[in-house]
């Protein structure tokens, strides 16, 4: 990961930001039916806070002592007897109690229940995003950023959801109800209670600005460790093969300790923190008993108000400890929401063109192919800046059912071409068109459907050999699987298999060797029936003997297809219809095989390089 990467994953920005609020409010609107069941039972739940020790208030004052105290609306509902009177009021508490459990079970289930739904639908949105972004996207943002974004951010953002805004509301509800039962009851002891209050906002301030620092510096210690994981996880072959075990381990061990002293300096925080926020309400509690008891003696204050007062002071300090908590939670969501509505607002680039004005292609459309006069650029597109053309004034038109090798030293654009053809990318000048439409104005699904790719390196996914075929389509029957694994000479290793077309096949396809994986791959696109064939190095990875068995396969492939083939092995497109050169990014050359070489050119000077080859290798073998 980059230090830019580490950069972005560092900001934690504003605690609350209202933009971003009301974006992340828009995943609540389709539950917001149980969301305001969820907020209904929450104010109740605050509500029934303040009841408790008002029921402690009037036990002690009405039964327990006999002096003069305030009236209640309770009186008339109580009776004067003292045993009925308390048992009356322990059964109001006790129902209380049960009205609590019921309340808070119902927010909590209700809020975790939208937060998980709100966040399925964050993550949905996310991945449907991440298949309409074009390829360079991809080519400029790491795998394990875009991972980050869809996991551990909507993760943050749920335990805001759950256990933040929602909580936030109750706590505050909670400190309004009983601040306003306290001055009510006396408005001295209140003063006095909250007196300590200052220290508590000293204390919260300097916690939440430890914290925060804290939590920037796990945040970029995670983020490290993570793409240091990916990264040595998937080249562990590179670092067993050179010997770089003690180094790489070295490497995540610093990693790993840095993140071990952050959140070990969080936790020292919460550890102080907490007791301090406890010592203090403590306090608070013994100025109540000081002050409250002097009035108790000098009987201006009954017991039952400094009983009362003091289980309020209980609860009143109780939130305030959750809101610094909360106060984390919020920020970091705020943090999260802010990159994951970055991704979204990515612009897709690359898309379909509307419907109506998307040319219809005519029925005997037989996959003809032409590049008009097309520049195009990776990079470099910059105000001012020249492009780093890749491709420059390219010509070339392929008619249907013929078949062209691509040839070129690496980097000549052979495989850009194909990019542009399958609209992967855009040109910047010229034209790209599939049957004399440009790719532009075409549909990109039906556009890609027309196309079968064999890659040089084949990406298979978890599943079974069967899946990795069909991939999914209804349009790849039983029979044209099988007739597919025939053709490319596979069908005698399937059958080998224990499970035959459902044997298993691991990420990245890592039980089988390259060559069966290519294989795999030629099936898959030579099952889906396309119109136009594209073969980027597609022999590059196989031995000589596969080599061989797939020469025949080829061609019937490419018999009554467009084929486009890329390979540096020379003898596997000689019999192609011709052969173009690229070199530097142009046309230098184009003609059938013989007549290329008589050229003595290009063509001439990569074919004896490769002959020279195969001779220095035979005379070894001698």
């Amino acid at each position: 990961m980059t230090k830019q990467d580490h950069h972005e994953e560092e900001i934690l920005g504003k605690a609350y930001d209202s933009r971003l609020m009301k974006r992340l409010l828009r995943y609540l609107f389709p539950y917001r039916a149980i969301v305001m069941a969820a907020s209904v039972a929450m104010i109740f739940h605050s509500l029934l806070q303040v009841v408790g020790p008002f029921l402690t208030k009037v036990a002690v004052d009405r039964y327990l002592v006999t002096t003069e105290r305030q009236p209640t609306f309770l009186d008339s509902l109580l009776s004067d007897n003292y045993l009925t009177g308390l048992t009356q009021i322990a059964g109001l508490y006790i129902l209380t109690l049960v009205l609590l459990f019921a309340l808070e079970y119902a927010q909590t289930y209700y809020m975790h229940r939208v937060g998980q739904r709100a966040m399925a639908d964050l993550r949905m949105e996310i991945f449907r995003h991440l298949q309409r972004l074009h390829i360079q996207f991809f080519d400029r943002n790491p795998v394990g950023r875009l991972l980050t974004r869809a996991t551990t951010d909507v993760d943050v953002l749920n335990e805001m959801f759950t256990s933040g805004v929602v909580a936030i509301f109750g706590d505050f509800l909670t400190l309004v109800f009983i601040l306003a039962v306290m001055l009510q009851m006396n408005a001295a002891l209140a003063l006095v209670t909250f007196s300590v209050l200052p220290l508590i906002f000293v204390a919260t301030f300097l916690f939440r600005r430890v914290v925060r620092g804290c939590y920037r510096r796990i945040r970029v210690a995670l983020a490290r460790m993570n793409a240091h994981l990916q990264e040595h996880l998937t080249g562990m072959s590179v670092v067993q093969l050179f010997n770089r075990e003690a180094k790489s381990f070295a490497e995540f061990e610093k990693i790993n300790r840095i993140h071990k002293r952050a959140f070990l300096d969080s936790v020292f925080a919460h550890s102080l923190f907490y007791p301090a926020v406890e010592v203090l309400s403590s306090t608070a509690i013994a100025l109540i008993i000081w002050y409250g008891g002097q009035r108790v003696l000098g009987e201006t204050l009954t017991l039952g108000i400094l009983v009362a007062f003091i289980q309020y002071a209980q609860r009143f300090f109780r939130p305030i400890q959750d809101l610094s908590e909360k106060y984390n939670i919020l920020q970091g969501a705020m943090a999260s929401s802010e990159r994951i509505f970055k991704l979204l607002d990515t612009p897709v680039e690359i898309e379909s063109p509307r419907e109506s004005s998307s040319p219809k292609l005519a029925p005997e459309a037989s996959g003809s192919l032409e590049f008009r006069n097309v520049w195009f650029a990776y990079t470099g597109q910059q105000e001012g800046e020249e492009p780093n053309w890749v491709l420059q004034d390219i010509n070339l038109k392929i008619e249907p059912g013929e078949t062209i090798a691509v040839v070129g030293h690496t980097g000549a654009g052979k495989t850009t071409l194909t990019s542009l053809l399958l609209r992967f990318y855009d040109v910047q000048r010229g034209q790209v068109l599939v049957d004399g439409v440009d790719v532009r104005d075409q549909n990109l699904t039906e556009l890609r459907r027309r196309f079968g790719v064999v890659l040089q390196d084949p990406f298979l996914f978890s599943g079974t050999i069967e899946s990795n075929i069909r991939l999914g389509s209804d349009t790849v029957d039983q029979e044209a699987m099988e007739d597919a694994i025939e053709e490319v000479n596979l069908g005698e290793f399937i059958r080998s298999l224990p499970q035959g077309y459902q044997e298993e096949v691991r990420e990245r396809g890592s039980t089988l060797s390259v060559g069966q994986k290519q294989l795999i791959s030629f099936a898959r696109a030579l099952a889906h029936n396309p119109q136009i064939l594209i073969l980027d190095e597609a022999t590059s990875s196989v031995d000589t003997e596969t080599e061989f068995r797939l020469r025949e396969a080829l061609q019937r492939m490419v018999s009554g297809r467009t084929s486009v083939v890329i390979a540096h092995r020379l003898s596997t497109i000689q019999r192609a219809d011709r052969i173009v050169v690229l070199h530097k990014g142009k046309i230098r050359e184009a003609g059938p095989h013989q007549q290329l070489l008589a050229q003595r050119g290009i063509y001439w000077k990569l074919y004896q390089l490769q002959y020279k080859d195969q001779e220095v290798a035979v005379t070894g073998d001698d």
